[in-house]
């Protein structure tokens, strides 16, 4: 029997034949699979560059090019007959020497760009790679056929040239050591490519290498996989090398962390890894993300992954607060009380007052929050002995005292009203952990048992009572916790090292954005400021290096006379997207306020357009072909009655600032095709110019 894998193309290609012959295709492919009388054959191509290549007939002018070893066949593409054979024609496949994984290299276009390099290398003395001998060129998996081409090249552009002729596990390598780097720097890019590990590499062995490939092959062993990978995303089976290692590893020591900027597969990696380990079936894993909003997101998504009922029934998805409210509800016999932000408000008033007007609302509830509960004091004397990090306002005894007792008349209140914020549910549901093992989570009564493993998503927003709560739901051990966040998409300011919690994580970092177009990536940084974040690591998490795979378009900025003009604007905006054939399932809008969102809202519904309207807040976690912004004026972005007086606390308003340019860069970075921003008045400072 045949064993067929197939490329990320395929599905692409057959998607886009008309559904006859699409249909047509896939009944080949089964009869493929089957080895039936009618199945398609492979035939020859004339004039191959790699004499194991031949096409499969598979509808009536439409073929699936293949590489055949023995019993293994590698489908490349589906294409109409003539572009098949010149496809076929074209390529060559080889398996790399250091890291064992298959390529696919363009060997015509390389050959028609020698004779350029040639003349370039003609002109002058100079090698890009002189300093590189072949042995560690060879060391480094470098193709022997590449190695004349290479002694050619003497200048970056030439080098560059080059990137979209060869295989990405060829050019990593090749761009560091063209760059100055040294040939240790060089594997360690390399590293990046490999999926699989392999301890011994069999140049010759093309079927081991395509299993050492999942971002290049899949293998269907029977009807069923093949239509699961035919019907289901690309993400479902494809997985680049860094994510598929990381979701996939069979066994972490402890807890791992993985931070990405945008579009780098965060999320994806953490539902791969949440399937793999109940696909291993050691236990609940509990998989958390922003919002609840989100977390229907991904357990959409999950039920996509994951086909057995029995695997997706092992993973429970939710977000902290959900978490809190059931541990809470259980142990008191009832659903906690909650209090609402009008009268939370009311109450910080109050305190503002009782301190005599010495410190606003805002800043005793920072000091609540990023001090108090961050690191659960629950004493005086715990409070006045305590560090105070992030808080650029000195407190001696006695204003640390009065701060305090205006503190402690909110508690009291909500202590006494039977209430309590989502904060003080998340270090309460952690105590009542503490205390009982776990015994009020899982799902054998009576002897329950805490989570097995916790994967978390979007972890930059979590408070360190939020995390002390996950903690203290998952034993410590292998595969503990599974943590997947980027400290410069963060929307509030929560900017704890896991470290100060007693969390050690295992750190890997992920560097290349797949989703993003580079225009909207190098726009959003810019828009970022490009700068440093602190949180989740030891230290802090930089933009450096941080690229896109592909070119894209430069995001559109309108600025308009009014916002009814800008509304305008806005709903022809998106009706000529949707006159392209952009779904509206496609297509966000967002804005700042409640107020804009509602003005975005009438706007589009007046026109009869139908897509996601949302805060710029609504967006995190989500992704969209294009992404409209409106409103993003100064004084909107950032609200200038957000932002903490300078002259009260300027470490504070400096971080909230920081916070502002973080959620709108999160938002712009939900575009992986498009982005569209736009305002009326002054623009806000956030926009590059």
């Amino acid at each position: 029997m045949p064993r067929l894998a197939i490329a990320p193309e395929v599905p692409r290609d057959l998607d886009a034949l008309a559904q006859p012959v699409r249909r047509e295709a896939v009944i080949a492919m089964r009869r493929f699979l089957s080895n039936t009388t009618s199945a398609p054959h492979p035939e020859r191509v004339r004039n191959t560059r790699d004499p194991r290549v031949a096409t499969l007939r598979l509808a009536d002018r439409f073929r699936g090019v293949v590489v055949r070893q023995r019993d293994v066949y590698w489908m490349l593409t589906v294409l109409s007959d003539a572009e098949a054979w010149s496809y076929a024609q074209r390529h060559r496949f080889a398996v790399n020497a250091a890291i064992g994984v298959a390529e696919i290299w363009n060997a015509e276009a390389l050959e028609r760009v020698e004779p350029a390099l040639r003349r370039s290398a003609g002109s002058t003395e100079w090698r890009l790679f002189a300093h590189v001998c072949d042995t560690d060129l060879l060391g480094l998996g470098i193709d022997p056929q590449l190695l004349p081409l290479i002694r050619l090249i003497t200048t970056d552009a030439n080098l560059d040239a080059l990137e979209p002729l060869l295989p990405e596990s060829q050019f990593a390598p090749l761009s560091v050591l063209g760059q100055g780097g040294s040939v240790a720097e060089a594997w360690r890019v390399l590293d990046t490519r490999v999926a699989v590990p392999a301890s011994a590499v069999d140049v010759t062995d093309l079927a081991t290498a395509l299993e050492r490939t999942p971002d290049r092959a899949a293998f269907v062993p029977d009807h069923s996989a093949l239509d699961r990978i035919l019907a289901t995303p690309h993400w479902c089976t494809f997985l680049y090398p860094t994510q598929h290692r990381l979701a996939h590893q069979d066994g972490y020591d402890g807890t791992v962390l993985v931070t990405g900027g945008a579009g780098t597969g965060k999320t994806l990696v953490a539902l791969h890894r949440a399937t793999h380990l109940a696909r291993a079936g050691t236990g609940q894993i509990l998989l958390v993300t922003f919002s609840q909003g989100v977390a229907l997101d991904a357990a959409a998504k999950l039920d996509l992954l994951v086909e057995d009922g029995k695997v997706r029934g092992r993973i429970e998805v939710g977000n902290v607060e959900r978490l809190a409210h059931r541990i809470v509800a259980e142990a008191e016999g009832r659903p906690p009380l909650l209090v609402g932000g009008p009268d939370l408000a009311t109450l910080w008033q109050e305190a503002s007052e009782i301190s005599g007007d010495l410190y606003s609302p805002a800043f005793l509830l920072r000091e609540w929050e990023h001090v108090i509960l961050a690191q659960n004091l629950c004493t005086v004397q715990e409070y006045l002995a305590a560090e105070r990090p992030g808080r650029s306002v000195e407190l001696d005894w006695e204003a640390r005292t009065a701060v305090w007792k205006a503190i402690e008349h909110v508690t009291g209140r909500l202590r006494a009203s039977g209430r309590r914020t989502l904060l003080q549910l998340a270090s309460e549901a952690s105590t009542l952990l503490g205390r009982t093992t776990g015994d009020v989570l899982g799902d054998d009564a009576p002897q329950r048992v805490p989570y097995r493993h916790i994967v978390v998503d979007e972890a930059q927003d979590l408070h360190p009572a939020q995390w002390r709560l996950l903690r203290a739901a998952v034993p410590p051990g292998p595969n503990d916790l599974f943590i997947a966040g980027d400290p410069h998409q963060r929307v509030f300011d929560t900017r704890v090292a896991l470290s100060t919690l007693g969390i050690k994580a295992e750190t890997h970092r992920l560097t290349i954005s797949h989703r993003l177009p580079q225009e909207i990536l190098s726009w959003g940084i810019r828009l970022r400021g490009g700068g440093p974040a602190d949180g989740l690591v030891d230290g802090i998490t930089e933009l450096v290096g941080f690229r896109a795979t592909h070119l894209g378009t430069r995001p559109t900025v309108r600025e308009y006379t009014s916002r009814e003009a800008e509304m305008a604007g806005l709903v022809t905006h998106v009706r000529e997207w949707m006159d392209e054939g952009v779904p509206a399932v496609e297509i966000a809008v967002a804005a700042r306020t409640g107020d804009l969102v509602k003005d975005a809202r009438a706007a589009l519904a007046n026109a009869e357009v139908n897509v996601r309207v949302t805060t710029l807040h609504g967006l995190k976690g989500l992704e969209f072909r294009r992404v409209a912004l409106v409103g993003v004026a100064d004084g909107v972005v950032p609200p200038s009655d957000g932002l903490t007086p300078a002259g009260e606390d300027p470490t504070a308003r400096a971080h909230d600032l920081q916070r502002e340019r973080g959620l709108l860069y999160m938002a712009c970075t939900r575009a992986g095709e498009r982005l569209y921003v736009s305002y009326s008045g002054r623009a806000s400072p956030f926009l590059p110019p």
